[in-house]
């Protein structure tokens, strides 16, 4: 008799759970449907409080987390979206309510959204295998193979996603910056080329093309395409001081000063690359124009991100008596034709010669004039000198100093003399100390200045 109803026991708890779980596997998925219906109405939250209770009751069901995780990206909450899609991993259940692929392509998408781009890079060659004549897939595999600097595994992916969607505009792209760093100019053009014929609103795109067409020395096409990179704000202030560089390249200041301009304005940080180069060559267009002040206004803007900057320090070192030295600045900054007067006070006061001729040079100017002490050398021949002043802001090398001797001959003189704002090279040093040739640097050429009237016959 015990046994009899020990027996019936046993048999009613199993009858139980069986219909437990009969109920369960109809009322489980009604529920999940529910919540489905609630994320297509466009109702999130309560969405997220019903998947939120089912999983309070059931951790393992994996569907509940998937559409929890649909419903916080839905309300804008993709860090607990992140979360619920890991739950989802973890129980490891796909079929029909959570299809694998589309799972694995939304959970790279966060990852890759939190920079965690390791994880992203595990879903995408999971999604590879799954979808392997996928191309967007290969496209995202070697984009983040690209961004961990596996130049080698990149270009076999992207080359996979261009070999099964030729229009892939986006993969192109990222084939041509990988060719662009490579140095490999050619082929890094044409992949750019094929992503604008596809993707015609990559304005990125534009950028590294005008980069290479500079590069090129093809500046107009150069000047065209950082036009249609500025679309991309990411990239406008690159891409107008590349447009001032090409204008300075082109020896057009007066249109590379505007272009600069608007970068360093547009900049939102002075210390980032691009505002620092922007600074730089406004400053070298200063420079060339003789518009110091300007110069360095910029160069000082730069010494106080990054002394280290380029030649910034030398250039401010190199111009510290413009701002004492008022005869240095004017012999720096005044005109052509004011330089020129500058010029022969000094051959006619301070080295005591009389002018005989004076012709421009690039970068100064040139005067030939012979001893200047008529009683004393009256029965002398007078033998003429050639005189070339020079303001650069570099050291003057060897080859200017074979350039001036070399006139010198061709003239028929036998004496010269090079005055430079700057300094000299070592090597231009050495080649003048056995040769007819004297040279005077910015310090001998200040005291020079220092000596004589350069103003009374200008500004009286």
């Amino acid at each position: 008799m015990t046994g009899i109803l020990f027996l019936i026991i046993i048999l009613g708890t199993g009858i139980g759970f069986l219909i437990f779980i009969i109920i369960r596997s109809i009322v489980a998925p009604k529920r999940v449907e529910m919540l489905a219906g609630l994320l297509k109405q466009g109702k999130a939250q309560a969405a997220i409080k019903a998947a939120k209770s089912i999983v309070a009751k059931d951790p393992r069901n994996a569907e509940a987390h998937y559409i929890l995780g649909q419903a916080y990206l839905a309300d804008s909450k993709p860090e607990l979206a992140l979360m619920e899609y890991k739950s989802v991993n973890q129980i490891g259940v796909f079929g029909a309510t959570i299809p694998e692929s589309e799972f694995r392509r939304r959970m790279a998408q966060l990852y890759a959204r939190f920079n965690q781009f390791e994880e992203a890079l595990k879903e995408y060659l999971l999604l590879v295998k799954l979808e392997p004549m996928q191309a967007d897939n290969y496209y995202w595999t070697g984009k983040l193979f690209s961004e961990r600097n596996r130049t080698d595994m990149a270009v076999n992916y992207l080359r996979k996603a261009v070999e099964l969607d030729q229009r892939h505009g986006k993969a192109h792209y990222e084939l041509g910056i990988l060719q662009y760093r490579e140095k490999k100019p050619i082929e890094a053009k044409a992949e750019l080329d094929a992503s604008l014929r596809y993707d015609p609103d990559n304005a990125q795109a534009y950028y590294y093309l005008g980069k290479l067409q500079k590069e090129s020395h093809d500046y107009v096409a150069a000047l065209l395409s950082f036009e249609k990179a500025q679309r991309d704000q990411d990239f406008k202030v690159k891409a107008l001081v590349e447009r001032g560089g090409c204008y300075m390249s082109m020896n057009n200041l007066e249109k590379a000063i505007p272009e600069l301009e608007r970068a360093v304005k547009l900049s939102n940080d002075d210390g980032s690359t691009e505002s620092l180069y922007g600074r730089y060559f406004l400053a070298m267009c200063h420079e060339k124009l003789r518009d110091l002040d300007k110069a360095i206004e910029q160069w000082e803007r730069i010494y106080a991100k990054k002394p280290s900057f380029r030649d910034v320090a030398e250039k401010l070192s190199h111009y510290q008596e413009f701002r004492t030295d008022d005869k240095m600045k004017d012999y720096l900054t005044s005109s052509r034709e004011e330089f020129t007067e500058i010029c022969k006070a000094i051959v006619t006061q301070s080295m005591t010669l009389q002018i005989r001729d004076v012709s421009d040079a690039v970068n100064g100017c040139d005067i030939i004039a012979v001893e200047g002490d008529a009683a004393k050398w009256r029965n002398v021949r007078k033998m003429p000198r050639l005189i070339r002043f020079l303001r650069v802001p570099d050291l003057v090398d060897e080859s200017a100093v074979r350039a001036l001797l070399e006139q010198m001959k061709n003239l028929g003189m036998t004496r010269a003399a090079l005055a430079t704002s700057s300094g000299f090279s070592r090597s231009a040093m050495d080649f003048a100390d056995s040769r007819p040739v004297d040279l005077y640097n910015k310090e001998q050429l200040a005291e020079m200045l220092l000596s004589v009237d350069i103003y009374g016959s200008q500004r009286r």
